[in-house]
């Protein structure tokens, strides 16, 4: 028996020397895209024991095709200004993996976009598609142009720019981009129109999240928050824990954390604080998500604005802060990385029960490392994150169908989706010996499926 134990030891440890060497070669070949890294790496992470149990992952060279792009875009948007000045911008389309389906993923508009961002975006929604069930694969793009501060006009003469290239490259069928920071209804509905007058047609499967006039789903606002916070509520419900009741912390205060927010509400918790920027507010009585919703979605305004008629409330400048509030909850909604060691610490030793990942990646790898070891519950991006995608994956369906259906029947999809991803992460960590390591059941659960349909496909 001993020889045996011997024996599948010396195998796993060959498999890890493997996925090593695999990640090792992806590091090189991609210098300096210290995100893209850290995807891969959390990913690759989990994947030794499914690499052990199913050695033909490994002939086939899974690892070494997911983590090359099937085509990666690079282009020039120029475009002029309110002054007549001409300005240039990078666009970027990562088309990673269509293994399942047409690739999917959002456009983000923010000057920190590079290549860098826009794979390990890319990266995680393959696996993150995966999980929802959706027949979409995994794709990401964007442009280094900052939308804050920018007139109507012009935010339509770039929109325009940057899809008469894009337009080059996406389809219903072949790839179908979504919003992302910085590219919300306004961004997609210039972009939509150009994308028509270029085509001659109306082609509503294009792109998602458009207006509800011309061919939008109802929920995909609320989709990405909900959808969150429906999966964190699963994972609450396993340990006879809950919302109601609790204190929630909510980073960011755009389009998923507001809805994070307000679906936590009506689940019976009390939200304490939230951010933006350039800093948070917390509210000790609970934060009044009608003044959120106002300041942000209506008047365009900082935070900082919320104490002005809460005055009980107070702001402090600086995002991470917020992380130093004792919370039951936290829902880290804004950006990658907002919570590294230290936070991970504060919160910890703050009593926090459970984290439910809004935004992508938000949480460093040392950060993850800290929650998993001191047991509290982790929601990781990829699983939790997915309502939104899931939702444009039902905006596709109904633009296929020519049919609308009703924010109940989407919400009612929606929740079951999210159910399914807890369920199937849950068993796909069970059976490879992780037991309730949601990172883990995560990433193993959305692999096997694209890694099976890569095989079922042939060397492509």
């Amino acid at each position: 028996m001993k020889t045996i134990e011997k024996i599948e030891q010396s195998f796993t440890d060959n498999v890890k020397e493997y996925v090593e060497q695999v990640y090792a070669t992806v590091k090189k070949r991609n210098p300096h895209e210290s995100e893209f890294h850290q995807a891969v790496k959390e990913v690759f992470d989990s994947l030794v024991p499914v690499l052990a149990k199913n050695p033909h992952y490994i002939k086939q060279a899974i690892l070494e095709r997911i983590v090359e792009p099937e085509r990666v875009i690079s282009f020039r948007v120029p475009w002029v200004d309110d002054q007549g000045n001409v300005q240039v911008n990078r666009g970027f389309r990562v088309q990673f993996n269509s293994a399942i389906g047409p690739y999917k993923g959002g456009l983000r508009f923010h000057p920190s976009v590079n290549a860098s961002i826009i794979k390990f975006l890319g990266f995680e929604q393959i696996y993150k598609n995966s999980l929802t069930g959706q027949p979409i694969g995994g794709g990401k793009g964007g442009a280094d142009f900052d939308p804050k501060g920018k007139s109507d006009a012009e935010i339509m003469r770039f929109t325009q720019s940057f899809m008469s290239e894009l337009s080059k490259y996406i389809g219903p069928d072949i790839d179908v981009p979504a919003g992302d920071i910085g590219v919300g209804a306004r961004e997609i509905g210039y972009m939509f129109g150009q994308y028509k007058k270029m085509r001659g047609g109306f082609e509503a499967g294009v792109l998602t999240g458009k207006g509800l006039g011309y061919g939008g789903s109802l929920a995909r606002t609320e989709a990405t928050g909900y959808g969150t916070v429906y999966f964190v509520e699963e994972m609450l419900k396993d340990q006879n824990l809950s919302f109601k009741g609790s204190t929630v912390v909510v980073s960011g205060s755009g389009n998923v954390s507001i809805y994070a927010i307000e679906k936590a509400m009506q689940l019976g918790a009390k939200v304490l604080a939230c951010s933006d920027s350039t800093g948070y507010v917390y509210d000790k009585n609970g934060i009044d998500l009608s003044t959120v919703k106002r300041l942000k979605e209506v008047e365009n305004k900082r935070i900082s604005e919320y104490v002005n008629e809460h005055p009980e409330a107070h702001y402090v400048e600086g995002c991470s802060g917020i992380w130093t509030i004792p919370c039951d909850i936290a829902l880290p909604c804004a950006t990658q990385n907002e919570i590294d060691a230290h936070s991970a610490e504060l919160l910890v030793s703050n009593g926090v029960k459970a984290i439910g990942e809004g935004a992508n990646m938000p949480s460093t790898l040392e950060a993850v490392e800290i929650f998993l070891k001191n047991k509290v519950l982790f929601a990781p991006a990829k699983a939790a994150n997915a309502g939104g995608v899931s939702v444009s994956a039902l905006e596709m369906a109904q633009n296929s169908a020519r049919l609308a259906w009703t924010f109940e029947e989407v919400d009612a999809k929606l929740h079951d989706i999210m159910k399914n991803i807890y369920n199937e992460s849950m068993k796909a960590a069970q059976e490879y010996g992780a037991p309730g390591n949601l990172v883990v059941g995560a990433n193993i659960a959305g692999f096997v499926k694209v890694a099976d349909a890569m095989i079922a496909q042939g060397i492509i």
